[in-house]
């Protein structure tokens, strides 16, 4: 190795880990933020506890939040599974006139920027009559979730041979039974990975639900948002490292299941 690739291969991990430390340093700040005794936001913290913590129990309409957005999570997840399959299913065998253009439109509310997206739903709502603030919620996280799930199924179905499917149907099979027994069991670490991403993508989605949510129905980061113009105190930040926690665990857990499902595949 070269005086010069020496040099070069020292910048590029001088880069990496500056990279790394760029992304990382506002989590470790808020988490260290979560266990400081003051009232206020102070780093270093002048002394470590679990305040903020405990006093979550306390907190108004938290946990209501809280349990609002694990059911449009898991629900907007589950449905938006159920109709990305559907959907790319019909892409990739389908043999009919605009399918590119199905893929794109079906993935587009990532394209754009979510307060558009939020104010045209708001909008469509409206016009349409739809007042309920439950079912407007849960369209609009069908809505940002769906992409993730189509972007991923897409480009494993691509790789499927659906002959497989052909086969379970002369056995006997109906072709909604030969999807659920031949289609999902193969494809599972996609399904695992675009729930995972839709599931997460929905329990921290601010600009969309903003536009959506009326005074009975609040999920937990417009909650937060309250709390930050009524009471901003590192309450906050525990609040936020909770949802790290959370999305940690869920990443961690798709890992080993992925991981454990190749295993048993090979």
């Amino acid at each position: 190795m070269t005086q010069t690739d020496r040099i070069f291969r020292a910048l590029s991990w001088i880069v990496a880990l500056g990279c790394v430390a760029f992304l990382m340093l506002p989590i470790f700040i808020t988490v260290a933020a979560s266990f400081s005794a003051s009232p206020v936001y102070t780093l270093p913290p002048p002394e470590w506890s679990l305040r903020w913590y405990v006093s979550l129990e306390r907190r108004s309409g938290l946990w209501d939040a809280v349990v609002l957005s694990l059911n449009l999570a898991f629900v907007s997840t589950v449905i938006s599974l159920v109709l990305g399959t559907l959907a790319s299913i019909a892409v990739t065998r389908g043999n009919f006139r605009g399918r590119e253009a199905i893929a794109t439109f079906a993935v587009s509310p990532l394209m754009m920027p979510g307060l558009v997206v939020g104010v045209a739903l708001l909008q469509f709502f409206r016009e349409i009559g739809l007042r309920d603030a439950y079912v407007s919620l849960l369209l609009g996280h069908i809505v940002i979730t769906l992409p993730f799930v189509m972007r991923t199924l897409l480009a494993s179905m691509a790789a499927f041979d659906f002959s497989m499917i052909d086969a379970a149907r002369t056995l006997g099979m109906s072709y909604p039974k030969a999807i659920l027994r031949v289609l999902v069991p193969n494809l599972a670490p996609a399904y695992l990975t675009s729930g995972l991403f839709a599931f997460l993508a929905s329990m921290d989605n601010y600009p969309i639900s903003i536009f959506l949510t009326d005074a009975r129905n609040k999920t937990l980061p417009i909650k937060m948002l309250q709390y930050l113009e009524e009471q901003p105190d590192p309450s906050l930040a525990a609040m936020s490292s909770g949802l790290i926690l959370l999305a940690v665990v869920v990443l961690v857990f798709g890992a080993r299941t992925v991981g454990l499902n190749r295993m048993i595949q090979g």
